[in-house]
């Protein structure tokens, strides 16, 4: 885990001899084994020295617990030698009563308490609710998680709905889901405004916004003729559609009082409509060759004669042409010819969906040829016609298309992009494309570093399909550094500017110090580059800084290189005297285990002097050898 910087132990100097003096005041090293005594030179490496009570101690530094010489361990491992004091999905805290453990965020420990003592048998188990609480007359959709903070989305059933808005549950810190107030009511469906038009055809509505849904309707009629001598005329008819306005024509006797009843068939409830009427009487006792069309079914007509006179066979011609707006070369045309005695016969037609027909009628055999003509719109198909729908090329699609071969057709899409590490991150496409191929493909506009969900309509079904593809990171935007050159002069200080995660998250930003002539053989993506402490370093290179993306303010921050802090895991070493190096600026991006990095030079060291830090340090050691100087000068008087 990262930390912020940290400065690195130096044991403070006890009264040393003049020449080490002199040899620290001109930025020389001193000799080895000149401070073999010191207790500060037995300090382990995670510790520091100071001097309490007129003695040398060695403290371990903040974050590390031990004796400061032979032990200086993170505390937050909570490990001492090969006995674990707290176990997994834990943190560690010593306090001056020892030590104690928490269990992390998403987790609790089986003591049902949060901290508990260490090696008491209590460890920490990763939250989980389990399956989500069923909801009367609901249904759960999407995926959900039963982590700690996991949402659980529902959905009302066909013929319910929630008034009061989403239901959801959540998974809460105790392991239980927190169940919704808010709960499915079932839908009553009105009948209103019931009329009759056209002596035989009745309209009526449906309260709006409540039914997506095709609705099957119950039509009971009853008629009585006005003659008492003639039967009764009873009958019940089923409609299906989906319009909010339905229609229906029906095949009733002329001169006859009828009442009607129209519900909604079962499991739906409604409040029924009833309505009485008379339809018009019938003076004509010879066949007139007169007929009228009324749709059935959607895709069936039903031709009325107007006399009553039976047992002559007549021919009538039909020819349907059917298009579809959206589609400039969509036709759908037959003819064909139908022949009956029947006064009223239904011929029902083989229709393509989502298509608007205009079908002519016309009586042949006679001298006027009388026509009819009726206009009429085939609903979308209920059941799916896209399947196999595969993803190649990491943005692009192929589905099978069900439809008849060569006939062209449209597909709507509908893309939602989301970044779970990018929260106002949102993109969502919308358009359609054309295809006559049973096997169509196109390629998606599609942003690097992002989940996506894709709905395909084809616009003569009423079902979309939809599929989840996920797009892989690429390399983040190059680093923004002003580019210098320093020959034998201080290095000024690394202006980092945070950069944008429009190619995937940004993971953390890296400066490396590469000697010169290793420049052109560098790669940027590689990982071998190493701390200062290790042995490869002076040869190779080393990492010199290490900042995560969310410690990098918006605005800048400036690094001083060979400042000797720590920066993350990794110590800023001052640079060599005399050398040539190249600071590279690295910003490196990682998900979804893929990992990109991009890489920037930004300074050319050559002959390297003195950082302006380090030239404060030797001008305060210049000065202490000149208060030394004097102190000795006055004793010896």
């Amino acid at each position: 885990m990262a930390r912020g910087p940290r400065r690195a132990g130096f044991p403070p100097g006890r009264l040393l001899s003049l020449l080490p003096l002199l040899s620290l005041a001109l930025g020389v090293p001193p000799a080895p084994g000149a401070d073999a005594l010191d207790v500060c030179a037995t300090c382990h490496e995670h510790a520091t020295c100071l001097q309490r009570g007129g003695k040398k101690m060695c403290i371990c530094k903040y974050g590390f617990v031990g004796n400061g010489r032979t032990q200086c361990i993170d505390k937050n491992e909570c490990q001492f030698g090969a006995t674990v004091v707290c176990g997994n999905h834990t943190s560690c805290h010593n306090t001056l009563g020892g030590f104690y453990c928490i269990c992390l965020e998403g987790y609790r420990a089986t003591n049902n308490n949060k901290v508990f003592i260490p090696n008491d048998g209590t460890f920490c188990t990763e939250i989980n609710c389990g399956r989500p609480p069923e909801v009367q007359h609901a249904v759960l959709v999407g995926n959900h998680s039963s982590r700690l903070g996991g949402m659980a989305h529902y959905v009302c059933q066909e013929g319910f709905e929630s008034p009061g808005g989403k239901i959801t549950s959540v998974c809460t810190e105790k392991g239980i889901w927190r169940t919704s107030t808010l709960s499915c009511t079932e839908i009553i469906i009105e009948i209103n405004d019931v009329s009759v038009f056209n002596n035989t055809c009745v309209r009526w509505q449906i309260n709006p916004g409540r039914i997506n849904s095709k609705v099957v309707y119950v039509i009971y009629i009853k008629g009585q003729r006005l003659d008492p001598m003639e039967t009764v005329h009873e009958e019940t008819v089923n409609l299906t559609t989906d319009n909010r306005t339905p229609k229906v024509c029906l095949d009733l006797y002329q001169g006859t009082n009828y009442t009607m009843h129209i519900s909604i068939a079962s499991p739906r409830r409604s409040v029924p409509a009833i309505i009485e009427f008379q339809t018009a009487g019938d003076d004509l006792l010879e066949d007139d060759r007169i007929f009228n069309i009324s749709v059935l079914n959607e895709a069936c007509l039903k031709l009325n004669r107007h006399s009553r006179k039976v047992g002559s066979e007549r021919m009538y011609q039909f020819k349907v042409l059917g298009q579809r707006r959206y589609l400039n070369n969509f036709y759908h045309a037959t003819s064909f010819n139908f022949t009956t005695r029947e006064q009223t016969a239904v011929v029902c037609l083989d229709l393509y969906p989502a298509t608007e027909y205009t079908v002519n009628v016309t009586l042949l055999g006679s001298p006027e040829q009388h026509s009819v003509q009726i206009t009429m719109t085939t609903a979308p198909a209920v059941k799916q016609t896209i399947s196999n729908i595969s993803i190649f090329n990491e943005t692009c699609l192929r589905w099978r298309s069900m439809k008849t071969a060569d006939i062209e057709e449209m597909y709507l899409f509908h893309i939602w992009g989301q970044r779970w590490y990018q929260k106002e991150f949102a993109q969502e496409m919308v358009f359609n494309i054309t295809a006559s191929s049973q096997a169509p493909e196109t390629c998606l506009d599609l942003r690097p570093g992002t989940n996506y969900s894709v709905s395909i309509q084809a616009l003569s079904s009423e079902l979309p399909a939809v599929i989840s593809l996920t797009t892989q990171i690429t390399e983040p935007p190059l680093p923004e550094v002003d580019f210098f050159t320093v020959h034998g002069g201080p290095l000024p200080r690394l202006r980092l500017r945070k950069a944008k995660e429009k190619n995937g998250p940004i993971s953390s930003y890296q400066v490396l110090v590469l000697p010169l002539a290793l420049q052109s053989t560098f790669v940027c993506d590689s990982e071998e580059a190493t701390s200062f402490f290790s042995n490869a370093s002076g040869a190779d290179g080393y990492v010199t800084a290490e900042l995560l993306a969310k410690d990098v303010p918006d605005d800048a921050m400036e690094i001083s290189i060979g400042d000797r802090l720590y920066y993350g895991k990794y110590y800023n070493a001052p640079l060599k005297i005399g050398n040539d190096y190249c600071i590279i600026l690295r910003i490196t991006s990682e998900w979804n285990k893929v990992r990109r990095s991009s890489c920037a030079v930004w300074a050319q060291v050559k002959d390297s002097s003195l950082t302006l830090q380090q030239m404060v340090g030797v001008g305060l050691g210049s000065l202490a050898v000149v208060i030394v100087l004097a102190f000795l000068s006055f004793s010896a008087v």
